[in-house]
């Protein structure tokens, strides 16, 4: 299973284990772990990680394949599949999202700017195995690669592949989580080419910091980042 499932398919501990299979399922899929195409893990797998029964799973995944999220597919290479595409943003109910946030926005933005630059800190100053280091720079490939229709999923990727990189399974699920309360609004920004290619450049110096071992450029570097896009979603948003 890919390293950023493993942040958010961990055990459930409460005892709303449908509700809350449902739950992470669909964050796996929003947070871009999982997109549109994709298949699910196997059940059996799955169901281990999140400590579960097979039975809730698949009640689980029913749910979801009524709601028109995932559907099951026959044969050799079968499975469950996503069928999830998000919805185009809506701007005016995004605004009003917002303001009925209150001060929940800011709480957000400065929550995940210091779990993040902290994250990047942790990352630069691990010793990073060959797959490790080869992971994160194929997460950037990647990004660099997307086109915009792509953009907001793999660049989700990407900043849950520097939290899976600190070791710390707490601190990875905190990012997806974080992540997760900005979702929709983030995915509402506008592909504006300057702020891609700004963000580019941004991303880069990201991995060369955590790849250097470079721990103050680490976080500078992410600090400026998330900055960045916080501006914009005050701009467009606010």
């Amino acid at each position: 299973m890919d390293w950023q499932a493993g942040a958010i398919f961990r055990p459930i501990r409460s005892g709303n284990a449908f509700e809350e299979t449902v739950e992470r399922i669909l964050a796996a899929v929003k947070l871009g772990v999982f997109g549109y195409g994709d298949r699910l893990p196997a059940e059996r797998e799955l169901a281990a990680r999140l400590g579960i029964s097979r039975e809730t799973l698949r009640e689980a995944l029913r749910s979801l394949q009524a709601a028109g999220c995932v559907e099951p597919r026959r044969g050799r290479y079968g499975g469950t599949f996503v069928t999830y595409r998000p919805p185009a943003p809506d701007l005016g109910e995004l605004r009003r999202a917002v303001r009925d946030m209150g001060g929940e926005l800011e709480d957000a933005l400065t929550y995940r700017l210091v779990l993040e630059t902290g994250a990047a800190e942790q990352a630069a100053r691990r010793t990073l195995s060959e797959e490790q280091r080869d992971y994160l720079a194929d997460r950037l490939a990647a990004l660099e690669a997307a086109d915009p229709d792509d953009y907001r999923r793999l660049d989700s990727r990407f900043h849950l592949a520097i939290a899976e990189l600190t070791g710390s399974p707490s601190l990875a699920a905190g990012v997806a989580q974080s992540r997760m309360r900005l979702n929709d609004l983030l995915n509402a920004i506008p592909f504006l080419e300057r702020n891609i290619e700004h963000s580019a450049h941004q991303h880069r110096a990201m991995v060369d910091a955590i790849l250097s071992g470079d721990v103050s450029g680490a976080r500078r570097a992410t600090e400026e980042h998330l900055e960045g896009t916080a501006a914009l979603l005050r701009g467009f948003l606010g």
